[in-house]
Order: structure tokens, then C-alpha cells, then sequence
């Protein structure tokens, strides 16, 4: 396999650290003898033709900064038209290998033009934390910090007043970073996709901690978890005399996903970046490449994509344990 010119897109929700991994991407392709080309909004400019071109000085002042530069775009390569439109825009602009670098949507795209012949390496990029094939995500150390900290602000509020919060965490297929988060946090309760559970258990549960002498309870709930966040909190303000406080609702969604990525999201996407460069360099393709006990590893983007990352019961059973 034969580069000149590799090409670099982020596609799906974006995440601190997007940016480093796109930055490292660049200088190791620099490092390779080969042209960058940037591709704005994901697959949807990549099926547009929005491409722009990337050298060291264009990547300079980004690694701290969140979100992505290049933009992310929805939709998916799902039929046999739109991968052949994205092998006509890479073609056009004379592109011999792509980088992706995103979630599950983002390696089943990259799968797909793999598959079509295009060379392809992922990166797994998402704060949710549900890709196979790596230990943490790049984004998902910032995202948790920035839950804690405004969890620790809520239990302030919550212990002066006496009051439950449920607070809704990203995660829609998996609990990963709700149970992180719950864990550091120290909360009561802990409601995730993995684990079923109903109104009535959790308010047993809010309802225990308020007989056990508890100021506050902090009720943490994954995105994907149901009944929903919003469900729980009007359940449990409902039986108000029953568990002992008032309940209110907060909602981190994007809130996790923006600001400055920390030192650890910088290194990952730094390292995830750059190893997928080296893998491409040695003519391997159709994977994504991953951190394992800080060992580097590559598992195919058909596995990453099709795949969902979920809890282990003994996580699951420690958390509660914890939050006794």
C-alpha cells in the first residue's frame, strides 16, 4: 500500500481531545513524507467533497482546545451509494488513505469504505465510553471531571436543603461513565441501561438513605437508562413524604462534552492519533486502534462498530456496595 495524501475527519458527537488526535494524525503523516487533507463535518462533508488541507502549522494551538476543528456531521455510509460517493469525493481529491476518528457510527463508516477497498484506520473517540477494543475513550476523562464537578457543586445545594437531585449523565447504550462518575462522586444511587430497575426501588433506596440520618441523596442516571431520568425525578417528588426529600432534576447532556480537554484526553488522542498513522504505515487497515493496559492493540472496525461496551457484574455490585 502506496500514501501520498491521507485524509482525517471526526464524525459524530464531539468530545475534548478530538482535537490532539487530529493534530498528532497530521504531524506523524508529516513525518511519513505525506500530504494531509482535512474533511469538514464528517461523512456528511466527506460525501459534500469538504475537504481542506492540513500541515503542521494548521494543527499549531489546537491541542487544547475542545470540540473539534474540522466539525462533526451526522448520518451514516449505510448503502451501497452513499460508500460509493465517498470513494468518488477521496478519489477526486487524489486521497490513498483515511483516518476516522469518532464513536460506533464513526467505525462503521470507516468498516464500510474499508470494505470497499479504501484503507482505513479508526479511533475511538466518545464520551459514553461504549467502544469495544479500548480501555477509555478519548474524551471520556474530561467528561467525567466536568461531571464531578458539577455534582460536587449540586451536593452543596442538596446538603444545605435537605433535597435528592437526579442528574442525568451521557451514556445511551452503556453505564460506563455514569457508574465513574457515581463511584467518584460517592452517590446514593446508581441507575444504568445494564441494570434494571423501577421507580419504587429507587425511592426505597432515597427513602433508606434519608432513615440513615443522609443530608442529601445524589441519584446518578445514564442517559439510556429507563425509566428515564426525567420519569425517576417526577416519581420521586411525587412521594415526596414517603422518601423523605424533595427531588429535582438536572440534566448535564452537552454540558460533558465541551470545554478544555485534560492532560489524560490530550495524551490519548495524542497517542491514538499517532499510532493510527503508524498503523497505516505498515499496511495494515480495517482496524481501530485502542490503549489495553496501556498496551496499544487494533480490533477490527466491523467488531468496534457492531459492538456495545457494557458493564460487568462485579462493577455493577461494587458500585452498590459503595453506595451503602
Amino acid at each position: 500500500m502506496t500514501i501520498h495524501t491521507l485524509a482525517v475527519l471526526t464524525h459524530g458527537e464531539d468530545g475534548p481531545g478530538m482535537n490532539a488526535a487530529i493534530r498528532a494524525v497530521v504531524r506523524m503523516a508529516t513525518h511519513e513524507g505525506w500530504q494531509s487533507r482535512g474533511v469538514r463535518r464528517g461523512f456528511a462533508g466527506l460525501l459534500a467533497g469538504e475537504f481542506v488541507p492540513l500541515g503542521t502549522r494548521d494543527v499549531s494551538g489546537m491541542i487544547e482546545r475542545g470540540g473539534t476543528r474540522l466539525g462533526t456531521g451526522e448520518g451514516q455510509l449505510d448503502t451501497p451509494l452513499r460508500v460509493r460517493e465517498a470513494l468518488r469525493r477521496l478519489n477526486e481529491e487524489a486521497v490513498d488513505a483515511l483516518v476516522v476518528i469518532g464513536g460506533r457510527e464513526a467505525m462503521a463508516g470507516g468498516a464500510a469504505l474499508s470494505a470497499a477497498g479504501m484503507p482505513v484506520v479508526g479511533v475511538p473517540a466518545c464520551i459514553d465510553n461504549d467502544i469495544v477494543g479500548t480501555d477509555r475513550a478519548i474524551g471520556v476523562d474530561t467528561a467525567l471531571n466536568t461531571a464531578l464537578d458539577a455534582l460536587d457543586r449540586i451536593r452543596d445545594t442538596a446538603s444545605s436543603q435537605q433535597e435528592a437531585f437526579v442528574a442525568e449523565i451521557a451514556g445511551r447504550q452503556s453505564g460506563h461513565l455514569a457508574l465513574l462518575t457515581a463511584v467518584a462522586a460517592g452517590a446514593e444511587v446508581l441507575c444504568v441501561p445494564e441494570q434494571p430497575y423501577t421507580c419504587q426501588e429507587v425511592a426505597e433506596q432515597v427513602s433508606a438513605a434519608y432513615v440513615r440520618g443522609k443530608q442529601h441523596c445524589l441519584i446518578v442516571v445514564a442517559e439510556g437508562a429507563r425509566p428515564s431520568a426525567a420519569e425517576l425525578a417526577a416519581a420521586l417528588e411525587a412521594c415526596r413524604e414517603e422518601v423523605g426529600f424533595a427531588t429535582h432534576l438536572i440534566i448535564l447532556g452537552h454540558l460533558q462534552r465541551g470545554g478544555a480537554p485534560l492532560a489524560q484526553d490530550r495524551f490519548l488522542g495524542t497517542d491514538l492519533g499517532a499510532a493510527a498513522v503508524v498503523r497505516l504505515a505498515q499496511g495494515q487497515s480495517g482496524v481501530m486502534v485502542g490503549l489495553v493496559d496501556g498496551v496499544p492493540v487494533t480490533t477490527p472496525l466491523a467488531e468496534a462498530a457492531a459492538q456495545s461496551r457494557v458493564l460487568e457484574p462485579e462493577q455493577l455490585v461494587m458500585a452498590d456496595t459503595l453506595a451503602r
